[in-house]
């Protein structure tokens, strides 16, 4: 492949810009070629960066979707934990009561 000897580089644009020209380019009463007019940059870099954003987006929703049942799971899992918890506090309330009811017993049987 031949080496390019022109010198002219490619501008590199922040992922800051690149958010905010697909952003303003999905708003309903903008077109791709109006916001890359304004933003001085070629219509088919903005649809690049707007195919990698929807992209993107896609992958982050389908990793939600996929992690929603683990989610799930663990979340009943954490219920049934904390409801089994207050059952078993709940014992041992009523088994201090019960402790301390006969201590009473002993001392008032000891008392006469």
């Amino acid at each position: 492949m031949p080496a390019y000897k022109t010198g002219k580089k490619t501008p590199q644009y922040s992922l800051e810009f690149k958010l905010k020209a697909v952003q303003w380019s999905f708003e309903t009463h903008r077109t791709v070629k109006s916001v890359a007019e304004a933003l001085d940059i070629h219509p088919f870099m903005l649809s690049k960066w707007r195919k990698a954003y929807k992209d993107e987006v896609m992958q982050m929703v389908k990793n939600k979707d996929l992690a929603k049942p683990k989610k799930l799971k663990q979340n009943d899992e954490l219920e049934s934990l904390k409801q089994r918890i207050a059952e078993l506090e709940e014992e041992n309330d009523i088994l201090k009561k019960w402790q301390r009811y006969q201590v009473e017993q002993r001392r008032k049987g000891s008392d006469s």
